[in-house]
């Protein structure tokens, strides 16, 4: 199928992988852009920086010029990298240094791709540990974890990382989702198992990133939505007498 819109591509773990689901941050994009950009979902549950690094070059090939830039990347990894070696998850924990280096490559490939490519960091959601423990309990019963395999205080310096990555590639807008979902009155409530979003929580990242591309009057292109064209003429300017005219120059 021909591109005729331009595309924003959403690359990260299950938290961009559930970025279609009910309420979902990536839904609302979608909604919020419909007939003006194609959101594509590149979410991989489970994923860290390093197995996305084996993904770049397939999702993203560069010097293709049969495929057209996306217009926006959102990068949001982090909850995975975050991982407590030894515990429950420790097969996805990556090392700060490994993780910033990690996401340095992939913010320089998805520049490389062209001029006006627009990469935008997420930082990993806070943990709750306690909602965390509960859901576990839950859903595994006696054998569940008996050691929190994420914390929120860790998980804060991975946050970190990614603050000091956006600034190091040249300042990458960065939407710290560490900080501004525990800005919110009962913040624990705004996340579905203490680690993955809820409604509230997608809300508030959908606002988040809205906002940012609202205020990109100055990006070239901008990527206000107001602004941008809608792919086909609307119907009130088709005559229903020579349809056809509505068409022609397209």
């Amino acid at each position: 199928m021909a591109r005729i819109r331009p595309s924003f591509v959403l690359f990260g773990d299950s938290l961009t992988q559930h970025a279609f689901s009910d309420g979902g941050w990536g839904a609302a994009l979608q909604n919020q852009y419909a007939r003006k950009v194609d959101v594509v979902l590149r979410g991989y549950s489970g994923y860290n920086t390093r197995w996305a690094l084996f993904l770049l070059p397939k999702l993203f090939p560069k010097g293709d010029t049969s495929l057209a830039p996306p217009a926006l990347v959102t990068v949001f990894f982090g909850a995975n990298d975050a991982a407590l070696p030894g515990r429950t998850s420790g097969k996805q924990h990556v090392p700060i240094p490994e993780f910033k280096e990690n996401l340095r490559v992939i913010v320089t490939h998805l520049q490389l791709l062209g001029p006006d490519v627009r990469v935008v960091l997420i930082t990993p959601p806070p943990v709750d540990e306690a909602g965390r423990l509960e859901f576990a309990k839950a859903t595994y019963g006696d054998k569940c974890m008996k050691e929190p395999e994420r914390t929120n205080e860790v998980t804060g310096k991975y946050a970190g990382a990614v603050r000091e990555v956006a600034e190091a590639c040249g300042g990458v807008p960065v939407i710290d989702l560490w900080t501004v979902l525990q800005q919110q009155p009962h913040w624990q409530s705004l996340l579905s198992d203490g680690l993955h979003l809820a409604p509230g929580g997608n809300k508030v990242l959908f606002e988040q990133l809205s906002a940012l591309l609202q205020s990109s009057a100055d990006w070239t292109p901008p990527l206000v939505q107001e602004t941008m064209p809608w792919d086909f003429p609307e119907h009130i300017d088709i005559d229903g007498e020579n349809p056809g005219k509505a068409f022609k120059d397209l």
